[in-house]
């Protein structure tokens, strides 16, 4: 038999016993049974979330959690789920333009309301509420956890016996999931637009490139500011494999030695520039390659060099009072590694910096959350409760692919690159794709695949053209100036609100995602049930509404106004929808 032919074969098998097995249920259900959807009444002051709309999920494939707002008839007549993520789409617009998108309310029938993430999350942020989930765990693993806290914080981690190889086994989560997103990468500072920077190249054909690597410069302040004078490159092992002192294009005013550990005579004959350790560095890390650091946006900014794939311990390790504070590199060294650095009084030591801040990320990603507990038990004293940051006894987080995995459910994630990869799992079918039409067209080939059991794909056009627009500060203008005319004219009646400004732009988009929808939903068999969840509404403009406030720019509009257009936005923005539809 040919390779073909067996794989024809195993196709064949799969299908049957599916088919089997529906013909089971069918058999104890009667031939005219069917699954169906039964929402709920909302009770006083309850709110569904994202948690509630991804248990949804949990629930009808695996081993989850039965949901209170909505009865599931006849569940396992449900062959599988459909996920489908419409950032941008928040109750305001689908109610004002439901003629527009009345596919929605045919499949899926009336929404109900979903309590978004703060606006100050990013997208990523509710991708990772509906692609994560809450699992059951047995008490004694709980337990185990809490020693193994205790361990780590006793004896921190080491990079002796470190590899690439060994990060890959028992993750919780793969290592691609602690870089920073590109929201992230915009709020704290990584994005530049100077020409004069150079970008981190792919690696070369059969070349095998560096999966990691830490990085630490040592500046000196000259009369055009900071500038760079030493870099240091170590591989996971620690190994270092650049190490080399800068001199500045320019004369040094301040060796700054208390911090930088350059001195006067370190520099004394040193010839290399920068753009000989912007050769050095770029021949070492690719595109592809994880840099590791702690605010690393400093050391990319000396470096004059732009690399997206980023984990920065000053990040990965949050601050207790919130986004805003960072804790010091030192500080994290001497509660997670039980030693201490930069405490010579010779300056830094951007070798011993590097290493340090590898060995903390290593410990967040082999333990996951587990470090976070550790922190707060170390800085703050708090070695009670669960809800600082460490899992229950009896709850734990996993990606949901994975759990669905483990009840013996075959999955197909349907996004772009940077997601497939983040929430993948090692039995899921990952496809890339690169815009709506494309995730419309594989997915529909997926739902036909009888042993696939659940579909996640995306539709961003909407979310684009709100960035889009965002982005274009002339147009954002003009767009404070009528909604702040909008709130500031007076009514008779009513509560005063911002309504949308539909261009044609926008109705077409509307059109072709309610197109699309259509088009999902009638290619699904008998009893799939689809999901439709819209997450927030147009957070691009409040997100850049509050960065012009935060850094107090000068606007042709009175500031007060703009917080209260930004006050109903972000209201607007929070209130997203979930549509539930069974094919029948």
């Amino acid at each position: 038999m040919s390779s073909t032919d067996a794989e024809i074969e195993r196709g064949n098998e799969g299908k049957t016993d599916a088919n089997s097995n529906a013909k089971a249920f069918f058999d104890v259900y009667g031939p005219e049974a069917r699954a169906d959807i039964v929402l709920k009444e909302t009770e006083a002051n309850s709110t569904l979330n994202l948690q509630d709309v991804q248990g949804l999920a949990t629930w009808v494939l695996a081993e989850g959690f039965m949901p209170s707002w909505v009865f599931i008839k006849n569940k396992p007549l449900i062959p599988k789920v459909v996920m489908l993520y419409i950032p941008g789409l928040d109750a305001g617009l689908y109610l004002s333009q439901s003629k527009l998108l009345k596919s929605f309310k045919e499949c899926c029938g009336i929404p109900r309301a979903v309590l978004a993430l703060s606006c100050a999350a990013d997208g990523m942020h509710t991708i990772d509420a509906l692609l994560t989930c809450k699992v059951k765990r047995k008490r004694d693993e709980a337990e185990h956890i809490q020693k193994k806290a205790a361990r780590i914080s006793q004896q921190g981690t080491s990079l002796s016996n470190a590899s690439v190889l060994d990060l890959k086994d028992d993750l919780p989560f793969p290592v691609t999931y602690y870089t920073l997103t590109a929201k992230q990468l915009e709020d704290n500072g990584y994005c530049h637009k100077d020409p004069e920077f150079l970008s981190t190249l792919p690696a070369p054909s059969g070349t095998p490139g560096h999966e990691i690597l830490a990085l630490d410069c040592e500046m000196c302040i000259t009369r055009k500011g900071f500038e760079l004078t030493r870099v240091t490159l170590v591989d996971i092992t620690g190994q270092v494999l650049l190490d080399k002192l800068v001199k500045p294009a320019n004369a040094i005013t301040d060796y700054n030695t208390r911090y930088s550990g350059i001195t006067h005579e370190m520099l004394e004959g040193v010839t290399t520039t920068l753009a000989d350790v912007q050769e050095d560095f770029l021949r070492l890390v690719h595109k592809e390659t994880i840099l590791v650091g702690h605010s690393l946006e400093n050391d990319l900014l000396a470096l004059k060099i732009h690399h997206d794939l980023v984990i920065d311990t000053a990040i990965l390790y949050r601050h207790p009072r919130g986004q805003s504070y960072k804790t010091a590199l030192r500080v994290l060294t001497r509660k997670f590694l039980s030693r201490e650095i930069q405490d010579s009084g010779n300056g830094h030591d951007s070798v011993e910096d590097a290493r340090a801040t590898l060995e903390l990320a290593l410990l967040k990603i082999r333990h996951g959350l587990v470090d976070y507990f550790i922190f707060l038990v170390c800085f703050f004293g708090i070695t009670s409760g669960p809800s600082f940051g460490m899992p229950s006894s009896t709850l734990a987080r996993k990606k949901l692919l994975t759990v669905l995995s483990d009840s013996g459910k075959t999955s197909s994630l349907i996004d772009n690159f940077s997601i497939v990869k983040r929430y993948a799992s090692e039995l899921s079918n990952a496809i890339p794709v690169s815009s709506d039409d494309e995730a419309l067209l594989k997915a529909r080939k997926e739902v036909k695949n009888d042993r696939v059991h659940f579909i996640w794909t995306q539709f961003t056009e909407l979310f684009s053209y709100f960035k889009k627009q965002a982005d274009n500060d002339e147009k954002l203008n003009t767009s404070i100036a009528e909604m702040i005319a909008l709130l500031t004219c007076s009514k008779p009646t009513g509560r005063k609100s911002i309504a949308y400004n539909v261009t044609s732009e926008l109705r077409d988009i509307l059109k072709r995602i309610d197109n699309r929808v259509k088009s999902l939903y009638s290619s699904l068999p008998s009893n799939a049930m689809l999901v439709i969840c819209t997450g927030h509404g147009d957070i691009a403009v409040v997100q850049k509404l509050r960065k012009m406030l935060s850094e107090q720019r000068e606007t042709a509009h009175c500031r007060e106004k703009i917080v209260k257009v930004l006050e109903e936005l972000q209201a607007q923005a929070e209130v997203g929808l979930c549509f539930l539809g069974i094919k029948h």
